[in-house]
């Protein structure tokens, strides 16, 4: 096993976080089953999480993660390429490949995957089996043979809190970042400085505000707001001044039009709809148009069977003019507080 060390001074290193829109190699899916929180609905969100396996083999590998082989294939279309799919089985918790999954980055133009410790957001939920899927899977032989892993095991992150131009920004939440059960034995500038040494960014930006009820996250970026590029940023805007998030989220949308590119310029900004409300036993669910995953070629957009889903759409199809833009209805995908980036983490080419 290749581990690298941050021993070496940080002038040493020369660390990249690629993009999302960056080339990718492929995307990791978790199958949801009987003992994961999906139980009384299976019958219900499996067709999502084959839609959006479907797009994916389209367009790239997919490495699937199940506990059963043999279950998943029957679920799958059978119409989908199958040859694009790798299967592992592995226990798992639960479905959240985006907060439980490597993060890669290249030190020194070298693929490296990091390990990062996950803690079921805080410890809210468990997360045993989740947290050693990354290091089963390398040594499994998943990735490439010149990929190396690093054990961050003693930092908790979540893929879904941090957002990466791919020049050096980095994007976050105060919310979630300094939450406590995290990494609250740190102090802000001394989780700053960490970030930007492991994934070689320039700066951070922190966003103070927004947040979207019914979360378990503490205000994961990837539900608020979204790098398209390096000076395009999509966001949730909510014009309802009814709506228990149009303080907060108007809060939000000001510092965004404070923040600066790299150049020193405004960032064009993007506004998505907010979504309609969504209800699971009177309590709103985190339904939001913010949570897309570019793949190649196309962005899958989660919808949510409103007349603002093409809205959304329209919207993305704005910052990805060169993508073919796909909704995939996640109404079954949101009960559970997460949604279709949520359930997804991609590889940049040279990783699988």
């Amino acid at each position: 096993m290749r581990i690298y060390s941050y021993n070496m001074a940080k002038s040493d290193l020369h660390i990249t976080l690629p993009p999302e829109w960056a080339p990718q190699s492929g995307v990791q899916l978790t199958w949801p089953h009987e003992d994961t929180d999906w139980k009384d609905i299976l019958d219900e969100v499996i067709p999502c999480f084959a839609a959006i396996a479907k797009e994916i083999t389209l367009r790239e590998k997919l490495l699937l993660v199940c506990r059963n082989i043999e279950t998943v294939r029957k679920q799958l279309p059978s119409d989908i390429n199958f040859e694009q799919i790798q299967f592992i089985e592995l226990p798992s918790n639960d479905t959240w490949a985006r907060d439980h999954g490597a993060i890669s980055v290249f030190v020194n133009g070298e693929p490296c995957l990091y390990d990062f410790c996950f803690n079921g957001w805080g410890m809210k939920f468990p997360a045993n089996y989740d947290n050693q899927l990354t290091k089963a899977l390398y040594c499994q032989g998943v990735f490439q043979s010149d990929v190396a892993y690093q054990n961050m095991l003693h930092c908790i992150l979540e893929g879904g809190s941090i957002e990466s131009d791919g020049k050096g920004t980095i994007l976050t939440t105060t919310e979630c970042l300094l939450s406590e059960n995290r990494n609250d034995h740190l102090y802000k500038e001394e989780l700053e400085e960490y970030i930007q040494l492991i994934f070689g960014a320039k700066r951070i930006l922190w966003l103070n505000n927004g947040y979207l009820e019914g979360d378990d996250t503490d205000s994961h970026i990837d539900t608020l707001v979204r790098f398209c590029s390096d000076d395009t940023l999509a966001y949730v805007q909510c014009t309802d001044k009814n709506d228990e998030h149009y303080d907060e989220l108007k809060l939000m949308e000001e510092e965004l039009q404070a923040f600066k590119t790299m150049d020193g310029n405004p960032y064009n900004l993007l506004p998505l709809p907010m979504a309609d409300k969504i209800l699971n036993n009177n309590d709103r669910l985190p339904a939001t148009y913010a949570n897309f995953l570019i793949i190649n070629g196309a962005v899958l957009v989660p919808t949510y069977d409103s007349p603002k889903d093409t809205i959304a759409l329209q919207q993305v199809k704005k910052a990805f003019p060169d993508r073919e833009v796909i909704g995939i209805d996640c109404t079954s995908l949101i009960q559970q507080h997460g949604s279709l980036h949520c359930v997804t983490m991609q590889f940049p080419k040279g990783i699988l």
